[in-house]
């Protein structure tokens, strides 16, 4: 009798939500599809309760957690930013469950991938802070995307990713130091967060992934949005194939 492989199990927080009058918890299907099929693994949606999940709970339950992009934005208070402006969407439920899981699972040695929000709130648990609107910024670009276009062309490389030569995601690239990358966000990191390791740049400066220095395991944050149709990129498919080798899968 051919016996089933057991695949890995990957957490992801999920979006807290009002649809109508009605409270949801939410996550994007392409976050889902990029965890079964780019890193081979069976995606668990974690509600963001009011009173959260108990941290080892859910350590218990999953090999590893990804942490998806999102329309709203980390709470300011939490990393003693300025209130946000009016139209900004926070998600603290999502918060309150995401910043003090972050640490605990790379404490734990399991894996960990972060994109867009996943990326900013991964820096604010380590310490770190954001700038609000960085095309505000003297020098950088608008990294915001045109949110009347086609998703294509929302979703389409916007600019050069500059990797650190010698650094995890330059061995996911084959040795390439640049790449290109999608750009859909307006938050981006202003402190790095103390333990935490630049792996890339965009031109401007902005930081665009980073790594825990001395992780036991897979711990990676990027800005930009790999799961994207992610089988038609080959770093985006190197990068979740190396999310799920390092789950096990």
């Amino acid at each position: 009798m051919t016996r089933t492989r057991k695949r890995p199990v990957v957490g992801i927080p999920c979006d807290h939500r009002m649809i109508g009058p009605h409270p949801f918890h939410a996550v994007g299907e392409k976050y889902i599809v990029a965890v079964r099929d780019g890193a081979s693994a069976i995606p668990l949606l974690i509600p963001v309760l009011e009173k959260p999940f108990e941290l080892e709970e859910i350590l218990a339950a999953v090999d590893g957690i990804f942490l998806t992009g999102s329309p709203s934005n980390v709470a300011p208070k939490l990393y003693d930013g300025t209130a946000p402006r009016p139209g900004v969407l926070q998600d603290e439920r999502r918060d309150t469950t995401t910043l003090p899981l972050i640490r605990k699972i790379v404490d734990a040695g399991k894996p960990i991938l972060a994109v867009c929000r996943g990326f900013q709130e991964f820096n604010v648990a380590y310490g770190g802070t954001l700038h609000p609107h960085l095309e505000e910024l003297p020098g950088r670009r608008d990294h915001r995307e045109d949110k009347n276009a086609p998703l294509d062309e929302q979703y389409a490389p916007a600019h050069d990713v500059n990797l650190v030569p010698g650094g995890a995601l330059q061995r996911m690239a084959g040795g390439e130091l640049v790449i290109r990358g999608n750009s859909l966000h307006s938050q981006g990191v202003d402190r790095l967060g103390t333990g935490l390791i630049v792996e890339a740049t965009a031109p401007d400066g902005t930081i665009e992934a980073f790594h825990v220095a001395n992780a036991r395991n897979f711990s990676l944050a990027v800005q930009w949005h790999p799961e994207w149709r992610f089988w038609e990129n080959a770093f985006s498919k190197s990068l979740f194939a190396a999310f799920g080798r390092a789950l096990g899968g």
